[in-house]
């Protein structure tokens, strides 16, 4: 989710080549402007272009970089409350002559959001199969990736659209009913039963909350200044009314369990990605879809948590060029730059 800032904020003063006092006065004093100026600065560097396009009234805003040839184009969906720029730690790391296509979730971000729009699970699928159709990216089947919440929409998706994707990556994805419940799982259903949505530990009001929520997230422990935690609560505050409309609707009956009731459906081939120490969505859901998806394969990555694509990006750009590789018969042997 927000990792991949914490990580900046350790590198970031020689990274930004930014006169040291600025830095400091910035960190101090406005956290959450050198957050935005920090994803400004690493889509500029990598050479993601921002772009937004039109369904009816409907807006989408994306990223891109490179263009659709030979191989194919790559989607990716983030998770819950997040945005287009959290898969940057990841593209750093993928080739260029990859055509990647970030789009911000609905309601997320540059995205509309509106008070009339469908937020379960089917919802979201179809926004982004509107979005695809607008940028013509099912011209020839596009890989699809998806994480968390994206995930849950990306599988989703490969069930209902099964000829716009050609190959499928679900990173740690939602949307799978366990026989038991983890802890995390546990704590949100007596949040629900108490109707107390103002504690949804995803999403915070407080640096205090904001520094729990990144130890659920990952595995590795970051001691965060408290500016910069108070950063990142600034940054979401005015949006957190519209994640606790979203988080309730995707844990609803309608959306909880989209992907396992639709995942014997998926047909292409399926790169199954997740942390072994993930606290938010139990590994185990892993092997539950690999046993009802025919062609999958499994990779777990250890001393990892749920947020995969920022502690683990190299490796994680490495195993889906390998996969886009092994599956389209493409050169894996590029090294990733």
């Amino acid at each position: 989710m927000d990792l991949d800032v914490v990580n900046m904020f350790v590198i970031a003063g020689g990274t930004l080549a930014l006169p040291i006092l600025a830095f400091v006065a910035s960190f101090l004093l406005w956290p959450s402007a050198l957050i935005r100026i920090y994803y400004w600065y690493w889509r500029r560097t990598l050479g993601m272009q921002v772009r937004y396009v039109r369904h009816e009234d409907y807006q989408f805003c994306y990223s891109f970089r490179g263009r659709p040839g030979h191989k194919p184009s790559v989607l990716m969906l983030h998770g819950f409350s997040a945005h287009k720029d959290m898969w940057l730690s990841m593209v750093k790391f993928l080739p260029k002559n990859l055509h990647l296509v970030c789009v911000d979730m609905p309601g997320h971000e540059g995205t509309t959001r509106s008070s009339l729009d469908d937020l379960s699970i089917d919802g979201q699928v179809k926004r982004i199969h509107q979005f695809v159709e607008c940028l013509k990216l099912n011209k020839k089947p596009f890989h699809l990736v998806g994480t968390s919440m994206g995930g849950h929409v990306a599988g989703v998706y490969a069930a209902y659209y099964p000829s716009d994707v050609c190959s499928l990556s679900l990173v740690c994805p939602a949307g799978l009913q366990y026989s038991t419940d983890n802890k995390f799982v546990q704590r949100l259903k007596e949040l629900q039963d108490s109707a107390a949505v103002e504690k949804i530990p995803l999403i915070p009001t407080t640096p205090e909350e904001m520094s729990e929520m990144l130890q659920l997230c990952s595995y590795v422990r970051f001691k965060v200044p408290q500016q910069i935690l108070q950063g990142l609560v600034d940054v979401r505050i005015p949006h957190n009314t519209f994640y606790r409309k979203l988080f309730l609707e995707i844990v609803s009956e309608k959306s909880r369990y989209s992907l396992h009731q639709n995942m014997d459906k998926i047909k292409v081939p399926t790169q199954i990605i997740w942390g072994k120490q993930d606290q938010v969505l139990d590994v185990s859901g892993a092997d539950m879809l690999a046993k009802s998806i025919a062609n999958s394969q499994v990779e777990l990555l250890e001393n990892c948590g749920h947020s995969v694509v920022m502690e683990r990006p190299r490796k994680t750009a490495k195993l889906l060029v390998d996969f886009l590789a092994s599956v389209h018969n493409t050169d894996s042997s590029k090294k990733l730059d």
